[in-house]
């Protein structure tokens, strides 16, 4: 008997133990203001990290568009994974795809220059150049009524005539699967996920079905081993760098 009553009475204490953390639980609960952290919200070193640099950064860069067909879809899917990238537009296929070219401008990718023809810009006289890069610009603000547009020139080539008549800065790139050469998604895939590095710049064409196949297939592969992929301008100023006008840049390796 005597046992039973210890058992009894140690069992009352646990239920009044129990009670008061409950109402001090419900109390804390009623009482917090707007400024309490919610059960979503990053933790504090999750936010030191990003803010240290510690988040793995790389840019997902096309060229050659838009093309409605495959652009479209490519947006499609970047918007399902909540992803920036950077476009670098042909002048003259923006004529008939400005609605596209507002589409990206609105759902936050960056756009940039690629010339009106596509064609190198190496050697040409100022007027050529200006046909080919001030007049796409002309119709890159002319479509979004902002004028902060990056150039990258086709096949990468460049020259001092390049870097004194860009006015912004060119962007090239580290990682250059050929995606072009047979639209192969796989082989694709693996090369750039094999070559992905913190800092990189990946070119690949929004012009091919496989290529934008691919694209969302490395976003997938990539976001598992921890990147987290941004515009031009997000990469460069998450690293302290200031882009400027003629100037030419690679990656934004830590």
């Amino acid at each position: 008997m005597n046992g039973n009553w210890r058992r009894q009475r140690w069992s009352g204490w646990t239920l009044l133990l129990l009670f008061a953390l409950a109402g001090a639980t419900a109390l804390a609960w009623y009482g917090r203001d707007d400024g309490s952290i919610t059960a979503d919200a990053p933790l504090v070193g999750e936010v030191e990290e990003m803010e240290s640099g510690g988040q793995k950064l790389i840019a997902l860069t096309f060229d050659d568009g838009p093309r409605r067909s495959t652009t479209t879809a490519l947006l499609d899917g970047l918007a399902e994974r909540g992803v920036k990238a950077t476009f670098f537009l042909i002048g003259a296929q923006v004529e008939d795809n400005r609605d596209v070219v507002r589409r990206m401008d609105r759902e936050g990718h960056q756009i940039g220059i690629h010339t009106y023809d596509h064609v190198q810009l190496t050697d040409l006289n100022r007027a050529d150049f200006d046909a080919q890069v001030e007049k796409t610009r002309q119709v890159l603000k002319a479509t979004l009524d902002h004028n902060d547009f990056l150039l990258r020139p086709p096949y990468g080539i460049l020259d001092d005539s390049v870097k004194a008549w860009a006015g912004c800065p060119i962007i090239l790139w580290s990682i250059d699967p050929e995606d072009w050469k047979d639209q192969n998604t796989e082989r694709v895939i693996q090369e750039v996920v094999s070559s992905a590095r913190d800092g990189g710049i990946i070119l690949m064409h929004d012009i091919f079905p496989e290529s934008v196949e691919a694209a969302l297939a490395i976003v997938d592969t990539l976001h598992e081993q921890g990147y987290y992929f941004c515009t031009i301008e997000e990469l460069f100023a998450a690293r302290g760098i200031s882009l400027e006008a003629g100037k030419s840049y690679w990656n934004a390796y830590p």
